[in-house]
């Protein structure tokens, strides 16, 4: 098979792009959140664990702590009981109280919306911080990588196959695909990741995009 051009890349991602928008036009975050700071909490929280996981414990956790002020004055060992059944739980708490209380401190009490403001809250990092600023701000600022979008990123061919690191993956995506669809195409390799292009067991005879697959080309 001859070598792909860029031009094929680019002309293959617009198809896969299309196809996803075909496939999963509702596309959003599995996230139950009802405000950027409960966005940004179950955010801290879904780091290797899964959404569903994150869901079952935020109700209780935003009634006890409906904002940045509540979390901040909680006890670390109230939050701990409060999410023990997440992964990394004492990181985590420690986290998140202070990630409250630099939102107390320095911003007023609101979720910040830029990249940098964002990644200076302890516990954020920049995926975290795309997911805040295309998710709850509708500012598409990258592309959120996670296992599901750096795997199928791959299986794609759209990244370098030995790419091991999220952001690479991220700066190889980004000029593939307009900006302004940016935040729908993380949440639909995202849902595609875990419906369909499964990590052990890819489901490729189902799949719309497996005739512009390298995987199956």
């Amino acid at each position: 098979m001859p070598r792909e051009t860029k031009a094929d890349k680019q002309a293959r991602a617009g198809e896969i792009l299309r196809r996803l928008g075909a496939a999963y036009p509702g596309a959003d975050c599995a996230l139950h959140w009802a405000s950027p700071f409960q966005l940004l909490v179950a955010t801290i929280l879904s780091a290797q664990t899964s959404d569903e996981q994150v869901n079952k414990v935020t109700p209780e956790l935003f009634r006890r702590y409906p904002n940045p002020a509540a979390l901040a004055a909680a006890g670390q060992e109230e939050i701990e009981g409060a999410i023990r059944s997440i992964g990394l739980f004492r990181n985590k708490s420690r986290n998140l109280r202070l990630m409250s209380r630099q939102l107390c401190e320095e911003y007023g009490g609101a979720v910040p919306q830029t990249m940098e403001a964002l990644t200076s809250l302890a516990g954020v990092a920049r995926k975290t911080a795309n997911v805040l600023l295309g998710t709850a701000f509708g500012i598409p600022s990258g592309i959120v990588v996670d296992t599901h979008v750096h795997r199928l990123a791959i299986r794609m061919g759209l990244c370098k196959r030995a790419e091991r690191y999220p952001e690479k993956v991220e700066q190889e995506l980004m000029p593939l695909f307009p900006q302004d669809q940016w935040v729908f195409l993380g949440h639909a390799l995202i849902l595609h990741g875990r419906r369909v292009c499964i990590a052990r067991a890819p489901q490729c005879a189902a799949c719309p995009l497996s005739d512009v697959c390298p995987q199956r080309l």
